[in-house]
């Protein structure tokens, strides 16, 4: 059922479907397909590609597609001081741990850039009720926990088996806490009316200009790499495409659900990512992944169990 919500993101009250099959159904396609995007990069790391190059130009081809579907649509693409700030901002908090993701990808594996992911989830809640914006549940937080429980035992389990790698380890655990910030950022500023598939557009935009100078000091000169392999070229045709449908859905998500639901999208992408690397790209299976695979399960079903029963009581 569809119940009224009053979001610090938008101006009037707006339905949200938060419990039903749409919105899981999106949080399953997100989290699959942000795994996919890092296997993606894997494979064009093992076929020489530049890779800040590489996501790079995968972002404009994405923004590009963006805009195009809006304009197919003909959802509004006007531009204020507020878009351009929106786009800037949360294209920073996007790039900048897609970036790292990518350049340690080689070094610690997709699976373990995909456990990453599991950690947001809390981190996005913490600061979500600090904000006012979720209220404490013991179910959410009991499962969140779980979930994050799941994901340090692989993390640790995947530190343990790279001391090389203990730096890039390190730096990887970063990136939860930039994407929890761009979360409760693109909330808290979403403009009012704005079409989310314009939205994902501009912050695919700026998150490509947030490489530019991280490209041209690393590097400079490889550009060209990019596009005299035509293997390089079909990675970055689909990653175009991955990324087109990933952030589509995932403004979509966010619109529909908010950005605590949305954080899920960690677990899903730690368990289908780890499962692609192991099974596809033939990474070594972490000790213990039968029992996080366990935990995070349970800790998403008590966090739908919690949902459920706040959108019954909103409702009631």
């Amino acid at each position: 059922m569809w119940v009224g919500r009053k979001s610090n993101n938008h101006d009037s009250t707006q339905p949200v479907y938060k419990t039903g099959f749409y919105a899981f159904a999106c949080l399953l396609l997100v989290g699959v397909f942000l795994s996919l995007s890092l296997v993606v990069g894997k494979l064009a790391s093992t076929a020489g590609a530049p890779l800040l190059t590489f996501l790079l130009v995968s972002m404009l081809g994405a923004s590009a597609m963006l805009c195009l579907i809006c304009a197919l649509k003909r959802n509004p693409m006007g531009l204020n001081q507020r878009m351009l700030e929106y786009g800037l901002v949360s294209g920073v908090l996007f790039a900048l741990p897609n970036a790292l993701g990518f350049l340690a990808i080689r070094h610690v594996g997709a699976g373990f850039i995909s456990l990453s992911f599991a950690f947001p989830i809390l981190i996005t809640w913490l600061l979500a009720v600090v904000f006012q914006m979720e209220t404490l549940r013991v179910w959410r937080f009991m499962g969140v926990l779980l979930g994050l429980s799941g994901g340090i035992i692989l993390a640790v389990a995947k530190s343990n088996g790279a001391v090389e790698a203990q730096g890039w380890v390190l730096l990887v655990l970063l990136m939860p806490v930039m994407i929890a910030c761009g979360n409760i950022y693109r909330t808290l500023r979403w403009p009012t009316a704005a079409s989310p598939v314009f939205l994902a557009a501009l912050m695919m935009f700026g998150g490509a200009l947030t490489l530019i100078p991280f490209v041209l000091f690393f590097e400079a000169g490889q550009a060209v790499n990019v596009f005299n392999s035509s293997r390089v070229i079909v990675l970055l045709a689909i990653e175009v495409i991955v990324f087109t449908i990933l952030y589509l859905f995932y403004f979509l998500l966010q619109q529909l659900a908010g950005p605590v639901y949305l954080s899920q999208i960690g677990t899903v992408a730690a368990l289908s990512g780890m499962s692609i690397g192991v099974f596809v790209l033939g990474e070594a299976a972490p000790p213990n992944i039968g029992l996080a695979g366990v935990l995070i399960t349970i800790g998403i079903v008590l966090f739908q169990r919690s949902e459920k029963e706040h959108t019954h009581n909103t409702v009631a």
